[in-house]
C-alpha cells in the first residue's frame, strides 16, 4: 500500500450513529475504565444546541451508564427529562457553563492518580509524550472549602479554572472541560496518565521532565484536534463488551 493509499484508508471501523445521550454514556464508560471510578462520585454535563444540559445521573456508577439513563436539565438545574436523580453537586457544572460558553462538556470526578496530586497540592511534571498531549499545566485550586454542592464553593472552583482546560481541586479531585466529547475524553485521559506516570517516576527516585519548550510545541496541535481515533477506539471497546450502552 502506498503512502497516499494509506492516508485515504479508514483508520478503523466507524462507530454507529450516536445520539448525544449515547455519546455521554460512552464517555462515562470509557473514563471509568481509565480510573474515573470513585463509586457514586463524579458527574459529566454536555451542553446541547438549545442551551439545555445532558447530565449523568446520581446513583449509577459510570460503568453501568446507558443512553436511556442520561438526564436533561436546564441551566438552573431543573430536571426536564429522565427517570433518575441529578447530583446535589450540579452547581459546579451550572456555574461553569454560565461563564464558559466555549465549553460543551464538563467532567468532574476523583480519579485515583489525579486525586493524589490534588491531595498533595502539587502539579505533576510532564515526563513523557502522552502526558504532554494537553497544552499547559492543569490549574491548581489549593483552597478546599468543602463540597461543590454549595454555590459559593462551586463558583470559587470555576473562578480558579478561569479559561483553563483542566484543574486539580485540592483535597478533592479533578475538573476537565472540552469543546466536545472527544476532547473532554482526550484531556481527561491525558491528565490521569500524566499524574500516574509522575507518581511512578517519583517513586523510583525522580526523572527528567520534558523540556518546557518541547512540551509547548508538542502539545499545541492537540488543542485543535484530539488524538485521532482515540475516543472512537475506546468507545468501540466498550460497545464490544456491552452493546446495550446505546439503549
Amino acid at each position: 500500500m502506498t503512502t497516499t493509499e494509506l492516508r485515504r484508508n479508514p483508520m478503523a471501523p466507524p462507530l454507529p450513529a450516536l445520539t448525544p445521550h449515547a455519546e455521554l454514556a460512552l464517555l462515562a464508560r470509557t473514563l471509568h475504565r481509565e480510573g474515573y471510578d470513585d463509586h457514586l462520585s463524579g458527574h459529566i454535563t454536555f451542553r446541547q444546541p438549545d442551551g439545555t444540559l445532558l447530565v449523568t445521573p446520581w446513583g449509577l456508577t459510570w460503568d453501568e451508564m446507558r443512553a436511556s439513563d442520561i438526564m436533561r436539565i436546564d441551566i438552573d438545574g431543573n430536571v426536564l427529562e429522565g427517570q433518575w436523580t441529578v447530583t446535589p453537586a450540579i452547581p459546579l457544572h451550572l456555574e461553569l457553563h454560565k461563564v464558559r460558553h466555549d465549553v460543551a462538556v464538563v467532567v468532574h470526578n476523583h480519579p485515583r492518580w489525579g486525586t493524589i496530586w490534588a491531595d498533595a497540592h502539587r502539579v505533576p511534571p510532564v515526563y513523557d509524550q502522552t502526558g504532554a498531549m494537553v497544552p499547559e499545566d492543569p490549574v491548581l485550586y489549593d483552597d478546599f472549602g468543602g463540597s461543590v454542592d454549595a454555590v459559593e464553593q462551586a463558583r470559587a472552583c470555576v473562578e480558579a479554572l478561569g479559561d483553563g482546560r483542566m484543574a486539580l481541586l485540592a483535597n478533592h479531585g479533578v475538573l476537565v472541560v472540552g469543546t466536545d466529547v472527544a476532547q473532554a475524553h482526550h484531556r481527561s485521559v491525558v491528565l490521569e496518565w500524566r499524574c500516574r506516570q509522575a507518581w511512578h517516576v517519583e517513586a523510583i527516585g525522580g526523572g527528567v521532565p520534558v523540556r518546557p519548550e518541547v512540551f509547548a510545541k508538542f502539545s499545541a496541535p492537540f488543542d485543535h484536534v484530539s488524538f485521532p481515533g482515540l475516543f472512537e477506539a475506546m468507545a468501540r471497546r466498550e460497545l464490544r463488551a456491552d452493546p446495550t450502552i446505546l439503549e
